[in-house]
């Protein structure tokens, strides 16, 4: 089995793309379970955020995996076959080890260094895990991933200042309002967020943060507006007063994820009939997949819209955060962490025949210990003890230098010609070796995702021969 990930990101496919391909709720779960249900597949995981939209899975075999999770994700997120196709990527086995390790550290994320991809992805790691859907190599992935992006975020500042997208959305349209330049960011500006969900948390945060002078929540839940609200002093609002709010408004931050347009321009229209007095330009930041901001509505005198495409592609972001030290740190640390789960998955394979060749050899000892005892019968049993101890000390020593040599050995080009000639000198029976696999599959289990200082030392078995570069969806 080996690792695969078939997925979109901001860097593949426009935000008209991304937006339909997103998956939440209900969509999302069926999908993981139909992708552990296709053919060769023996995990899931699906990491599906506002930039991104990635299923990792442990397949037996490359094409009809890549086939396969390819129409599932076609069918569950509603985007033809053939429009998806050309904005998907493929990585397998060491490239997709690699590529998660670099999206959960902040190196693939639209702002590089933004710090909530790795909280998203131990979300998708915890919902699989419930799910059922995740097997031991995923889980170990999982850990070794975690592990790296914490690793990261504590040694080193990629994440300086926050960055994350909504703060680089916060200064774009700070800068729109015309209050970067004087570096007072939202000071005396009202600011309105629609949504009461994670990130809109986060919005009203950094808006109070900014300086705001005045902060209002809207959402379908009124609750739910009430209790964010009351965390900065705000005023809670009901979805039913949008026009009039967005009337009050300099700044409008829509983080929604609902399915349709949430602010249309007929609504901001009427918002502009309501204002009792001229305003700045109102701004709009739509950083919802799918877009929250009707199309079209930047064309409206007055407005601007700030959304992720506009981060992405214009003059108001995209760019890192981080200085180039901290992203080469943080590559140093990918490098570093992956090297350990290659040196690892290496030992793991010469294993069985090191387990095989100890138990062989405590099953001669046991043998002679046996055959000793009854032709010594007047031994006292504190001696045959000793003697014991003392075979088994021998046996150990004999047995340390080969045992640990062929598995630092097992890295090296031509290693199974070593494994192998432990079998034959030793004469170990191919079956028990087999039977030491099996035991160590039935005991593999699912490691806590937070104890990400146990990254999985048990490992593969030879894998199937496939691609080992980056490969375009068939």
């Amino acid at each position: 089995m080996s690792i695969l990930v078939v997925g979109l990101s901001h860097k593949s496919a426009p935000v008209a793309t991304l937006e339909q391909a997103v998956l939440t709720g209900d969509a999302r779960l069926k999908l993981l379970r139909d992708v552990l249900h296709a053919d060769d597949v023996a995990g899931s995981v699906v990491v599906s955020t506002c930039n991104r939209v990635e299923i990792y899975a442990d397949v037996e075999k490359f094409h009809s995996a890549v086939a396969a999770i390819c129409e599932l994700l076609a069918r569950h997120s509603g985007v033809p076959l053939g429009e998806l196709t050309p904005h998907l990527y493929v990585h397998y086995e060491d490239r997709a080890v690699q590529h998660l390790l670099a999206v959960t550290c902040g190196l693939d994320s639209m702002v590089v260094g933004e710090s909530q991809i790795l909280g998203q992805v131990r979300q998708s790691l915890t919902l699989a895990r419930e799910q059922g859907t995740v097997d031991r190599p995923l889980s170990e992935l999982g850990a070794l991933a975690l592990r790296s992006g914490k690793r990261a975020h504590a040694e080193t500042e990629i994440d300086r200042a926050g960055a994350n997208l909504l703060s680089v959305g916060l200064a774009a349209a700070a800068a729109r309002l015309g209050s970067a330049q004087a570096g007072s960011g939202l000071a005396g500006r009202s600011v309105l967020v629609v949504g009461a969900g994670s990130m809109s948390s986060l919005a009203v945060a950094g808006a109070a943060r900014a300086g705001a002078a005045a902060i209002a929540v809207a959402n379908r839940t009124h609750m739910h507006a009430k209790r964010l609200a009351a965390t900065v002093s705000g005023k809670p609002a009901d979805l039913t007063d949008l026009p009039g709010l967005i009337a009050e408004a300099d700044l409008v931050i829509s983080c929604t994820g609902a399915p349709g347009s949430v602010i249309t321009a007929d609504m901001v229209r009427e918002s502009f009939a309501r204002r009792s007095h001229a305003r700045d330009t109102l701004v709009l930041l739509d950083l919802a997949l799918p877009r929250d901001v009707e199309a079209g509505t930047a064309q409206l005198p007055g407005v601007a819209v700030i959304d992720l495409e506009t981060l992405e592609f214009g003059e108001d972001g995209g760019q890192s955060l981080a200085r180039d030290g901290d992203i080469a740190a943080v590559r140093s640390i990918v490098a570093e962490e992956f090297a350990a789960y290659l040196s690892a998955g290496r030992a793991a394979t010469v294993a069985p025949t090191v387990v095989a060749l100890r138990e062989k050899a405590a099953q001669v000892v046991d043998a002679e210990l046996a055959r000793l005892a009854g032709r010594l019968d007047g031994l006292d049993p504190q001696t045959i003890q000793e003697i014991a101890r003392s075979m088994r000390r021998v046996t150990d020593k004999l047995l340390h230098a080969p045992t640990v040599r062929v598995k630092e050995l097992a890295g090296v080009p031509g290693a199974e010609s070593y494994e192998a000639a432990l079998r034959v000198l030793f004469d170990l029976d191919p079956d028990a070796v087999r039977a030491v696999v099996r035991a160590d599959a039935g005991l593999a289990g699912f490691e806590d995702l937070d104890a990400v200082g146990r990254a999985g030392t048990e490992g593969r078995a030879k894998r199937e021969d496939g691609p080992d570069t980056e490969e375009r969806a068939p």
